[in-house]
């Protein structure tokens, strides 16, 4: 078969790569040595970045090749420093039969000719063999390692039969270059041509006895490996006392020897024992490398729980020692897998998993975390606890990096370790409450969802955890941690005294009410914490004001004419928006000037104030309408509670007068924003309950409502969280263990491909080339790749067969000339438009009448942003014209769904990805699909993306339906969507689904699929 270039990156001046075939072809027939020697490397870079040149071979063989200069000869046949690679190494040797090239035998023929003449009576064939021995008899120790390298590439067997005696003496010449050389190339030719030199074990095995070189005697052992297997394992027994001294090369050869025969039936019986205590050995060693192969190895060898512990503690070690974070990603992985297979061996290990979050990276630490979460049993729990508490205390130096981030994480871990062993629940929430008033949200929001938690599932910590929580509430900065906290208050506040200290701090968080007059200066029930008041009995707010006034007065009497703020000019303010089709507008609000009423205004807005009061004042009346519900349970259950009614009546008197107050003040010019009607709503809906209190047939159902109802709901909802997290570890259990039915694999009768006993290592590597998802593409989706870029009509026809592997996309494209014409210079040049990258530069072709061309093309792709292909045809030619002419091709769009891959989180990581994501794209539901399940199993196959709404929610028959999807790229891009449909009178569906996304392109991208797969089903359809 053809040979195929190597893979080389070069950083190549663009100047050179500005030469034409022509001027390249000229300066070799007629320049000096030096311009000979600058063109060739020219001709080199542009062969190693995509252009091979091939029409410059024979000037190279007829002009360059008889030079004497010795650096144009080490550039043709020597390693290049400066380009990695030497001429005759990367020229095109093959045709495309993959046989050698008429011009190659040429090279041999001037090899011989400068040498010496050769005699009448030698052939062709033994011309060119000896050129090469030549070579491989030349005293330069590097020119015959050169040429035991190219040896290595040739596949002409009548080229290299009488080559074999001086390769063999080559086995033996003093420089150690030569030797490794020399041990490769009869690897090569034994492997291709085994009856050219049929004792090539035998030759190897007597070179390793006396070969000292470690390189040569690496090569040495990799070749009996491949081919001679029982004399590796014979040389293997001869040094095993040395191998732990052993380099690192030779080592790692050993490894692989002991992981192929323990596979084999030498891995059987006291061998097999000897491999596994040399892979012991091998452990220690200092090589990073060295220790990574044979850990993984180990565990392929046996299941020993000893040597299991043994390879995991040297993967950890790994992690600890090694620099690289992708290293430690890879490691930890490793030793996930590994936890996975040995369920609870690994347990004693998860305080050394825990010394990896010393790793200031967040990936490494969540992934640390994550792995010693599985590990964490009852015996092992409360050290794990008191470990990561103290890790927690770390996060609150200022110079510790990444600290709210990583204490988020450690709040998350800590929790689940809580709620999973129960013993360490109560030592861990009264810490974790500290951490309600910090200052990261995210953080806040954490630990009040692990305390609704706890207090939920144990009931004995109940009492103590409210009065840690009321304790706090001056702390708490965020109005969502308010909210969980005063419904955690007011729903297990169970006594008259706990219901009494949280009216109490209620008070005191929320300030000097009514809200409104205290702000407007009149007071009543004063407070400390808000208002100071001075001698004269006035509070600072009340002073503020009535400074204001008297500087408005004074300014009116200067002003006979009027106010001053109605005669000067209003001040204009611009900010940008996004609209609804996310573009982006400039809005101008034209406000009144600043006066000194409107000043001092804001600086009694800007006073310090309680926590709770800071937040009403400042728009948040969500919270504000739960402080309302909490009020009303409180004064519910303090009813039942106590018997006094005037304490009853104080208290639910006390409650709607701040009800009161929070709506007024949300209605008046105080509050940033003005009350909206839902929460106005729910705020009068507690006022009238407990205005309907003493109500007998009334107040049975409210208090239902109120004190039993929420509290079961939120109790149904974790009994459905624990039976979710129940069903899928069954589920994950299920898929891992071997059923008694399960068939039994007899290696000696199964495939190569077979799962269970495919090698590893091979398979990374096919995965790697993406060979397996080649594989699974059948005929018919090959087809579907085939596309179509001009037209049976245009005088060339060309089509592509796109191929996405990973990151890059390969097109093949065939070209079919259909003219009777040659046409000449045919070049296909294709550019992109978005994220993708054109790998190699066009080279041109001749192309005879009605004859054919495969051209091949990379792209690299750098996101999921909408990528389009095109380009043009040009070629010289044909019987209209001599002039040049063009095909344009047809666009190539980039299908997004072979860069999308289904993903899973959880509720809460899913809103709060929804409320942070900007870019929404809204597409309505317009198919002919009449069942509602069956539209959903369309558009998840459509999209790729996985259904977050669990199977219990979407069983049943309704007319509507709503469910989360969930989606990521191969680029780490998450997307969202939300499906809303219903099922009308006529039985049709309508809806929208709604995409959200942090980039426009993904959420474009996955609408326009969502469309295309609609107009697909209505057309199938009719």
């Amino acid at each position: 078969m053809p040979e195929k270039n190597l893979a080389f990156t070069l950083v190549a001046d663009e100047g050179d790569l500005a030469y034409q075939t022509q001027d390249l072809r000229a300066a070799l027939e007629k320049g000096t040595d030096d311009l000979k020697l600058d063109t060739l490397r020219r001709i080199i870079v542009s062969t190693l970045n995509g252009q091979p040149q091939p029409a410059l071979l024979m000037p190279i063989i007829q002009f360059v090749l008889p030079s004497k200069s010795k650096q144009i000869k080490k550039l043709l046949h020597l390693w290049d420093a400066r380009n990695r690679s030497f001429y005759w190494e990367i020229c095109p040797k093959y045709d495309e039969n993959g046989k050698l090239k008429q011009e190659m035998i040429l090279v041999w023929s001037v090899y011989l000719s400068f040498r010496r003449p050769p005699a009448p009576e030698l052939t062709l064939e033994s011309t060119r063999s000896n050129a090469i021995r030549n070579d491989l008899q030349h005293p330069n120790e590097y020119i015959r390692g050169a040429t035991l390298r190219f040896i290595q590439k040739l596949r002409e067997p009548e080229l290299l039969e009488p080559l074999i005696p001086t390769c063999r003496l080559c086995l033996e010449h003093r420089h150690s270059y030569v030797r490794k050389n020399a041990v490769l190339a009869v690897f090569t030719i034994y492997k291709n041509f085994d009856y050219l030199i049929p004792d090539a074990p035998e030759l190897i095995q007597t070179f390793m006895a006396a070969e000292s070189d470690t390189t040569s005697l690496r090569n040495a052992f990799v070749m009996l490996q491949a081919v001679a297997p029982s004399r590796a394992v014979e040389y293997f027994l001869s040094i095993y006392e040395q191998i732990p001294n052993l380099d690192e090369m030779m080592q790692l050869a050993v490894i692989e020897l002991i992981r192929k025969e323990s596979k084999g039936s030498s891995g059987e019986g006291a061998l097999k024992a000897r491999y596994i205590k040399c892979i012991f050995e091998l452990l220690n060693s200092g090589s990073h490398s060295v220790k990574y192969e044979a850990a993984t190895t180990l565990t392929t060898l046996t299941q020993n729980p000893a040597a299991v512990k043994a390879a995991a503690s040297c993967l950890i070690s790994l992690v600890l020692q090694e620099p690289s974070n992708n290293v430690k990603t890879i490691v930890l992985t490793r030793i996930s897998l590994l936890h996975q297979k040995h369920d609870h061996v690994l347990d004693e290990l998860v305080m050394d998993i825990l010394r990896v979050l010393a790793s200031p990276d967040m990936d490494v630490r969540r992934k640390a975390l994550a792995i010693a979460f599985e590990m964490v049993s009852s015996r092992n729990v409360e050290e794990v606890i008191g470990f990561l508490k103290k890790e927690l205390l770390r996060t609150l130096d200022n110079t510790f990096e990444k600290a709210t981030e990583y204490r988020q994480l450690l709040i998350q871990t800590i929790h689940s370790c809580a709620i999973k062993h129960s013993e360490v629940a109560a030592s861990v929430v009264h810490v974790l409450m500290e951490f309600l008033g910090d200052a990261s949200n995210a953080s806040a929001v954490d630990v009040i969802a692990f305390v609704r938690e706890v207090v939920e599932k144990f009931p004995a910590l109940r009492r103590g955890i409210v009065d840690k929580l009321l304790q706090t509430f001056p702390e708490i900065k965020s109005g969502k941690v308010f909210r969980g906290a005063m419904w955690i208050v007011g729903e297990y506040a169970a006594s008259e005294e706990e219901v009494r200290e949280a009216m109490a701090m209620v008070r005191r968080v929320v300030g000097e009410v009514p809200i409104l007059a205290s702000e407007q200066v009149s007071r009543l029930f004063p407070c400390p914490i808000l208002s100071a008041t001075s001698t004269d009995g006035r509070s600072s707010s009340q002073r503020l004001l009535d400074q204001a006034e008297q500087e408005a007065a004074a300014s009116s009497d200067h002003n006979p004419n009027g106010d001053a703020s109605l005669t000067a000019k209003p001040v204009p303010t611009s900010t940008t928006r996004v609209l609804a089709d996310g573009t982006y507008a400039t809005e101008t609000v034209f406000s009144a000037p600043p006066t000194a009423i409107n000043a001092n205004l804001e600086a009694v807005k800007a006073q310090a104030k309680p926590p709770l009061r800071a937040l009403i004042l400042g728009g948040d009346f969500y919270t504000a309408t739960v402080l309302a519900a909490t009020l009303t349970k409180l004064v519910m259950r303090y009813k039942e509670l106590s018997g006094d009614a005037a304490a009853v009546n104080g208290l639910r008197a006390e409650c709607m007068l701040i009800m009161t107050s929070i709506i007024r003040v949300g209605q008046s010019h105080f509050a940033s924003v003005p009350i909206d009607e839902d929460a106005q709503e729910r705020i009068l809906t507690c006022l009238q309950s407990l205005a309907e209190l003493d109500q007998p047939l009334r107040a049975p159902a409210l208090e239902d409502v109120f004190l039993r109802d929420t509290q079961e709901a939120y109790t149904k909802m974790v009994q459905h969280e624990e039976k979710k997290a129940l069903e899928k570890k069954k589920k994950d259990d299920k898929a891992s263990a071997v059923q008694p039915d399960d068939l039994i694999a007899f290696r000696q009768f199964s495939k190569k491909s077979a799962g269970g006993d495919a090698d590893e290592y091979e398979m990374d590597l096919t995965k790697a080339t993406g060979a397996v998802e080649a594989a699974k593409d059948d005929f018919i989706s090959k087809l579907q790749r085939v596309v179509q870029l001009t037209g049976f009509s245009d005088p060339v026809y060309a089509e592509a067969y796109v191929n996405v592997q990973g990151f890059d996309i390969f097109l093949d494209v065939l070209i079919v000339n259909q003219t009777p014409d040659t046409l000449q210079n045919l070049t296909c040049e294709f550019a992109t438009l978005g994220d993708l990258k054109l790998v190699e530069r066009p080279t041109s072709y001749t192309l005879g009448p009605q004859s054919f061309q495969s051209i091949k093309a990379t792209i690299k792709v750098s996101s999921t942003e909408t990528g389009v292909i095109f380009g043009n045809i040009f070629y010289d030619g044909g019987a209209a014209t001599t002039d040049s002419q063009c095909v344009v091709l047809n666009d190539i769009h980039i299908d997004i769904l072979d860069y999308i891959t289904p993903g899973y989180c959880n509720e809460a990581q899913f809103r709060s990805m929804w409320s942070e994501f900007e870019w929404e794209n809204k597409v309505n539901v317009s198919t002919s699909i009449d069942d509602l399940r069956t539209y959903l199993d369309h558009i998840m196959s459509s999209t790729n993306m996985a259904c977050l709404t669990p199977d219990a929610a979407l069983e049943g028959h309704c007319g509507f339906l709503s469910a989360n999807l969930y989606a990521r790229s191969l680029f780490g891009e998450d997307a969202l969507a939300n499906l809303s449909i219903e099922k009308l009178a006529d039985g049709t569906l309508a809806g929208h689904v709604r995409i959200r996304s942090k980039t426009q392109g993904i959420a474009l991208s996955l609408g326009d699929r969502i469309t295309v797969s609609q107009k697909a089903a209505a057309g199938t359809a009719a």
